[in-house]
């Protein structure tokens, strides 16, 4: 090839290097771990985000839970957890969710603890106190990108509604995204409905008598968040005549039962 072949060339290739779009085209695999550094970013800004009074709350809340590490995280810490904080000042109650099978969605049950108080605009919110948080949105074989997520996540939760909504969102989603580059399906109690489920239902069962009525809440019950103990009526004690006056009504029954009564 001839030097003037050559300069042509060297020419063609320089003419067409210029002509190429000013932005590059970006790998799809490039734009994946853009979006995956967007949402981890949105993660760590709303668990950022606290008000005074939930780390008020988290502070008492690991100072109780510090005192007690020989027990599990089970709902026994957890209504004593709740007790605890009721002794501190706070409306607290152990809040027990329960939902049936719907649509996606399986069966479950759920415990945590709430704090039931009022904001500055005077309107009653509930503040959400997990301690088990984490372990709640945790996978067997996660992927690289979804455990990254998950460890930026508290083990002890302590916030609104609200932020827990946004958390919810921002994890199922990437879950949902992270599953689906990897050819798997998301499980179902991984979806954003069974998430909602475990703190979010309409009509959570409160050990303490709080619930929701027409999007409500309503008062509590009595000491420690828990329902006032109302003994038994006592009826007193009469003869049976078709027996002759000789045994109680109960042991009449499991006579009839051919039960021995000794």
């Amino acid at each position: 090839m001839g030097s003037l072949q050559e300069e042509e060339l060297v020419q063609m290739v320089q003419d067409f290097i210029e002509s190429e779009p000013s932005s590059p085209i970006v790998p799809s695999y490039h734009l994946q771990s853009s979006n995956h550094l967007a949402q981890l970013s949105t993660l760590q800004e709303i668990l950022r985000c606290r008000t005074d009074t939930e780390r008020k709350v988290l502070e008492i809340v690991l100072k109780h839970i510090r005192s007690k590490r020989a027990i599990q995280k089970s709902s026994g810490l957890k209504k004593w957890l709740a007790m605890r904080l009721k002794m501190n000042g706070f409306n607290a109650s152990l809040c027990q969710t329960c939902w049936v099978t719907s649509s996606g969605c399986p069966a479950g049950d759920y415990e945590y603890v709430d704090i039931v108080m009022e904001n500055e605009n005077g309107e009653t919110v509930r503040l959400i106190v997990d301690i088990d948080f984490k372990s709640q949105f945790e996978l067997a074989r996660p992927s690289p990108t979804y455990k990254e997520l998950t460890d930026a996540l508290p083990s002890i939760f302590i916030g609104s509604e609200e932020k827990l909504r946004e958390i919810i969102s921002v994890v199922c989603l990437a879950a949902k995204q992270s599953f689906r580059e990897a050819g798997l399906h998301v499980p179902p109690w991984r979806t954003t409905t069974y998430m909602h489920s475990k703190w979010l239902s309409a009509t959570p069962n409160v050990n303490g008598g709080f619930g929701k009525v027409n999007g409500e809440p309503k008062p509590r019950g009595g000491a420690l968040g828990f329902s006032k103990w109302t003994p038994p009526m006592v009826k007193p004690k009469t003869q049976n005549r078709e027996l002759g006056g000789g045994g109680s009504a109960l042991s009449s029954q499991f006579s009839n039962m051919g039960i021995n009564c000794c």
